[in-house]
């Protein structure tokens, strides 16, 4: 398993993930996606919204506004209560969430996302935890931080022109529940989805891109009729972790953590967390949670605006249950990288640097190479032209072959298409397979469906 250093290194000198405003001298915890780091974001959300909402009959679309109403905070209980458990060293003066410094002092083995401020700080200081920092164990009475970011609408700063940045795309959602429903004429159960970007002003942001200020979701707000929220919770928890072994994740690497009655939040009556084995150990990944009615129940008592459902075939009046996958690109990207990257010692002792990404996620599909550049230049960016159309494709004609196919391994790339005398002469190329170093000729009249057989998804 690749060390945290390594991935952040690797990440940096190939083009997939940069230190935000790195020429300023940085600002902590931003991050900028690269050349490479931008098209495996695209393809993580194009492989994502393939199998949740185009391959999925109950499931719409939607986009909503980053800025909303104030008052959907309110209602949705962001505003009085989305915090986090602030403490500080009285050392170094660096300040720490409770509740992970206690999951990292016990090895995960203690969930004290339940606790009170003063459940929390007693066990601080009973069981002698040291500050990350400095080492030492001084602790400051524990209080509430709100994590969302404020700013002000219009010209004027004044609390009737507060707006916050959405610390989830999930409430963009339920307050368009009527909408969408009204225009689709969808009947319950169906599904919206939503791609888009959230921001936490979280207290202790790190493990490189894990956990951002930042960070763009994949979410799904599933409404079914109450008494059915189970049945459809399981369903999703297999769609979810389906998909991800479909692209490439090992059974190995992850772990179901279904929580137990009393650490549920106080909106839902089922979650499961899906855990990937990142460099420090298992972690969230994914959350799946039965979200009961709580958030349309919230909306219709702030709003006074009724959003209860009626069905058609019972002509009964409810509130749909609602069931919820949620996760973050960026861990996503994180969980791929981590487990495709391998270093591999060769038969003449070289060591190969070499991403298995699954070839639907590699930034590039395929690589096209001239053997010699001035013979098969010309032919090899007629080809370009063809393949791009129909695949991400990159072009390298620098330094020799070799050189090139370790650049497209390190990388990811899962097919490199050389074309040499015999391709001016019988119109063939040779492909290359990443993974197996193996070759192929191919002719050029079945390329495409060649290349879409080894790259699909």
């Amino acid at each position: 398993m690749i060390s945290l250093e390594k991935l952040t290194t690797y990440a940096k000198q190939t083009g997939f993930i940069y230190q935000g405003s790195e020429l300023y001298g940085g600002l902590a915890n931003t991050w900028d996606y690269g050349p490479l780091g931008s098209l495996l974001k695209n393809n993580i959300k194009k492989a994502w919204l393939k199998k949740f909402h185009d391959e999925n009959r109950y499931n719409v679309l939607l986009d909503s506004s980053i800025l909303m109403n104030s008052q959907v905070w309110v209602a949705s209980g962001h505003v009085g209560g989305f915090s986090d458990p602030l403490t500080e060293c009285k050392f170094c003066n660096t300040r720490h969430r409770a509740d992970k410094l206690i999951e990292e002092h016990t090895n995960f083995t203690v969930n004290p996302s339940s606790w009170t401020n003063d459940e929390l700080h007693k066990y601080l200081m009973d069981n002698q935890v040291g500050c990350p920092n400095c080492g030492k164990v001084g602790w400051t009475e524990i209080r509430a931080f709100n994590l969302m970011f404020k700013t002000s609408q219009g010209v004027t700063e004044s609390a009737g022109n507060t707006v916050y940045l959405r610390p989830e795309t999930a409430q963009g959602i339920f307050i368009n529940f009527k909408n969408i429903q009204r225009t689709t004429r969808r009947k319950v159960p169906f599904g919206v989805c939503q791609v888009g970007k959230s921001f936490r002003n979280e207290i202790t942001p790190g493990n490189f891109i894990f956990r951002t200020r930042e960070f763009e979701q994949m979410e799904l707000e599933f409404f079914c009729k109450p008494g059915t929220e189970i049945e459809w919770f399981n369903y999703w928890r297999n769609y979810c972790i389906n998909w991800l072994k479909d692209l490439g994740l090992k059974q190995e690497n992850l772990q179901l953590h279904d929580h137990d009655p009393k650490e549920l939040s106080h909106y839902s009556n089922a979650t499961t967390d899906i855990l990937f084995n990142f460099p420090w150990g298992f972690d969230e990944l994914w959350g799946i949670a039965s979200r009961t009615n709580f958030d349309l129940n919230a909306h219709q008592t702030q709003s006074k605006e009724s959003l209860e459902y009626l069905d058609p075939e019972t002509n009964e009046r409810y509130l749909p249950y609602v069931v919820e996958p949620s996760v973050g690109v960026e861990r996503l990207l994180m969980a791929f990288l981590t487990q495709a990257y391998e270093e591999e010692t060769l038969a003449d002792g070289q060591i190969r640097e070499v991403l298995k990404i699954h070839p639907a996620l590699a930034p590039y599909q395929v690589a096209i190479l001239p053997l010699i550049k001035k013979r098969h230049e010309e032919k090899s960016l007629e080809l370009l032209e063809i393949v791009s159309k129909f695949t991400q494709t990159t072009y390298d004609e620098t330094q020799n072959i070799g050189k090139r196919y370790r650049r497209q391994d390190q990388i990811g790339t899962p097919l490199c298409i050389t074309v040499d005398d015999e391709t001016l002469e019988q119109n063939t190329v040779t492909v290359r397979f990443r993974d197996t170093m193996l070759q192929e000729k191919v002719a050029v009249a079945d390329l495409q469906a060649f290349i879409q057989k080894h790259v699909s998804f």
